[in-house]
C-alpha cells in the first residue's frame, strides 16, 4: 500500500512538471487535414490529448465492467458462501475443542455444504474430532486414514492414527505410524521421540543414533539434551559390544564420556573395556575422574578390583586412595570398610562402617557392620542386632525408573519404554528416616484413610447411639496414631569376670548406637548363673 502511494505521488509530480514545462515554452501547433488548417496553442493540444486518453480509459473500464459483471456477481456470492463456511468451520473446531460433540457435528455438516472438502481438508479433521468425542473410533480412524493419504494432511493423519493405535494397545501399528511420520518429517517432535524410543527398545542403536542426529540438525531438541541422549545410546551400544568387541565398546564409551563427562555407566563400560585390553592406567584414570565428580559404589568396586591378581592389602590401599580423593563421604567410607573386611583388618573396617552409619544411617552400612561382626566375633546376637537396624534404616540408592528398581543401569525403562529414564536415587516408598525402637510413623490423616466408613446404622435412641459411633471412631483413630511401646527387655545381670578372662574390647563394652542388642543371643549358663528368685514353677 505504501509503495502505491509513493508511485501515485511521483506520477502526479511528473504530470505537474510536464505541464509547467509546456507552459514555460509557449508555441502554436498547426495541423493541415483535407485542405483545412487547424491551429491551436501547444498547451491546449497537450491537454486535449491527455483528456482523450483518460476518456478512452474510462470508457474501456466501463465496457469491461459490464462485460464481466456476471462473473463478478458469481464470485461475490461464492466468496460470501466461502466466508460462511469458514465461519462454521471455526465454530465447529472450537466446539470440538470444548467437547461439544453435537455442535461440532452440526458445524461440520454446514461446512461441508458450504465448502468442498477437497478444497479445505480441515473439514475431515473436524469430523474426526467429532467422531472421537462421540466414541465412534472406527469412523475417526477412517477420517485419519483419508488425511494420511493426502499430502497436505499426511502428518496430521499419521498422528491421529498413532494415537488411536496407542489407545488400542497396538504397539506395532503405533511404531509403524511413528516411523513413517519420522521418515517423512524428522522435525516432528512426537514422531521422532516415539520412533527413537521404539528403536531403542528393539536394540537398533545405529538407527536410533541416526534419527537423533537428524533431530539435532533440524533443531528439534536442544543441544544439551541431544548430547545426553546421544551418550545414552552410545553407552547402550557399547554395553552390547563389551563381550564380543572390547575395542568398539571402548570407542563408544569414550565418545559418550565426551558428550556427558559425568555419565557413570559410560565410565564403567569404558574402564571394563580397557581392563580387557590391558589399559589399566587409563581405565584407572577414567574411574578416578568419575569418582571425583560423584562417588558411586559401582565405580568404587570396579576400581578396587581392577587387577584380579591383587592381594586384599593392595585392594585396601586402592580403596584408601579413593577415600583420599573424596574424604568424609559415605561411599568412600563404605568402600574402605569393605576392603578392610576382605583384608581382615576388622578394627579399621568397623571404624569406617560406624563412621558411615553415623554420617548416613542406611541399609548398606548396617549390613556391612553385621558382616564385620560375623567375621570378627561370630556373636549372633549382635549380628541380628545389625540386621534389625538394616531393616529399619532407609534403603540404599539404586537405579530407579518409573517405580522399577534395577540392579544395573538400563538405557530404556521397562515400564514405559522411555529413553534415559533410570536415575541413581533412593527407591520410592521408603521411610524417610530410621524408625526408633518403640515408635511408628503414623498420622491422623493416614489413620483416617485406612479406617472403614461409618456404619450406616439406624439409631434406636436419637440421643446416645450416634454419639457412641463417634466415640468408637475417635478411639480407633487414637489407637492408630498411638506409638507402639517397645517390648520390655529383661536387663541381664552383670557377671563378674574371672581373673584369667581377657579384658573386653571397647566395642564389646559399649555397642555402637548405645544399649544392648535387640537379641542378646543364647545365655551362657557357665558364665552367667541362674538368677535367684522366689518364684519357681517346680
Amino acid at each position: 500500500m505504501m509503495i502505491r502511494l509513493v508511485v501515485f505521488a511521483l506520477f502526479v509530480l511528473l504530470l505537474a512538471y510536464g505541464f509547467s514545462w509546456f507552459a514555460d515554452r509557449p508555441g502554436d501547433l498547426s495541423l493541415i487535414w483535407e485542405g483545412q488548417i487547424y491551429q491551436t496553442k501547444l498547451i491546449v493540444a497537450v491537454s486535449a490529448i491527455i483528456a482523450l486518453v483518460a476518456a478512452v480509459m474510462i470508457a474501456w473500464w466501463f465496457v469491461r465492467l459490464i462485460w464481466t459483471s456476471p462473473h463478478s456477481v458469481t464470485r461475490y456470492f461464492r466468496a460470501r458462501k466461502r466466508d460462511r463456511g469458514y465461519q462454521a468451520l471455526s465454530t465447529g473446531l472450537i466446539a470440538a475443542g470444548a467437547g461439544n460433540a453435537l455442535l461440532a457435528r452440526k458445524m461440520a455438516a454446514r461446512s461441508r455444504g458450504l465448502i468442498r472438502a477437497d478444497q479445505e481438508p480441515l473439514i475431515n479433521l473436524l469430523e474426526a474430532q467429532a467422531a472421537l468425542i462421540e466414541g465412534r473410533h472406527d469412523e475417526a480412524r477412517a477420517k485419519f486414514e483419508a488425511m494420511a493419504n493426502d499430502p497436505e494432511t499426511r502428518e496430521l493423519g499419521l498422528r491421529g492414527l498413532y494415537l488411536e493405535a496407542r489407545r488400542l494397545g497396538a504397539n506395532e501399528a503405533a511404531r509403524q505410524y511413528a516411523e513413517k511420520a519420522a521418515d517423512n518429517a524428522p522435525y516432528l517432535p512426537w514422531a521422532a521421540q516415539a520412533t527413537l524410543e521404539y528403536r531403542s527398545q528393539a536394540g537398533r542403536w545405529d538407527d536410533a543414533i541416526r534419527l537423533l542426529e537428524q533431530q539435532k540438525a533440524a533443531r528439534v531438541v536442544e543441544k544439551a539434551e541431544a548430547n545426553r541422549l546421544h551418550a545414552v545410546l552410545l553407552t547402550a551400544r557399547a554395553g552390547e559390544k563389551l563381550e564380543s568387541d572390547p575395542a568398539g565398546a571402548r570407542d563408544d564409551a569414550l565418545q559418550a564420556l565426551k558428550l556427558s563427562s559425568d555419565f557413570i555407566p559410560a565410565a564403567l563400560i569404558a574402564a571394563k573395556a580397557l581392563f580387557r585390553e590391558g589399559g589399566l592406567r587409563k581405565a584407572a584414570s577414567i574411574l578416578e575422574q568419575a569418582w571425583k565428580s560423584g562417588p558411586h559404589p559401582e565405580i568404587g568396586r570396579t576400581y578396587v578390583r581392577a587387577r584380579s591378581g591383587d592381594s586384599t592389602l593392595d585392594r585396601l590401599k586402592r580403596a584408601e586412595r579413593l577415600e583420599g580423593m573424596r574424604p568424609n563421604n559415605v561411599e568412600s567410607l563404605l568402600v574402605v570398610a569393605q576392603a578392610a573386611l576382605d583384608a581382615q583388618e576388622f578394627a579399621k573396617a568397623r571404624a569406617k562402617a560406624e563412621a558411615a552409619a553415623r554420617m548416613q544411617p542406611r541399609e548398606a552400612a548396617f549390613l556391612l557392620l553385621a558382616d564385620i561382626e560375623e567375621a570378627e566375633t561370630g556373636d549372633q546376637g549382635r549380628v541380628r542386632h545389625w540386621l534389625a537396624q538394616a531393616l529399619k534404616a532407609p534403603r540404599d540408592p539404586a537405579w530407579v525408573a518409573d517405580g522399577f528398581v534395577s540392579d544395573k543401569w538400563l538405557p530404556v525403562s521397562p515400564i514405559t519404554g522411555r529413553l534415559d529414564a533410570f536415575e541413581w536415587k533412593a527407591p520410592f516408598g521408603q521411610i524417610e528416616g530410621p524408625i526408633e525402637d518403640g515408635s511408628q510413623p503414623a498420622s491422623i490423616e493416614t489413620a483416617l484413610k485406612t479406617l472403614p466408613p461409618l456404619r450406616d446404622v439406624k439409631p434406636e435412641s436419637p440421643v446416645n447411639d450416634h454419639r457412641i459411633i463417634e466415640l468408637e471412631r475417635a478411639a480407633t483413630i487414637a489407637e492408630a496414631v498411638r506409638p507402639t511401646p517397645a517390648p520390655a527387655r529383661a536387663k541381664p545381670k552383670p557377671v563378674e569376670p574371672a581373673a584369667s578372662d581377657k579384658a573386653p574390647t571397647p566395642h564389646e563394652a559399649k555397642p555402637f548406637f548405645g544399649g544392648l542388642p535387640d537379641d542378646p543371643g543364647v545365655r551362657d549358663t557357665r558364665a552367667e548363673p541362674e538368677p535367684k528368685t522366689r518364684l519357681r514353677l517346680f
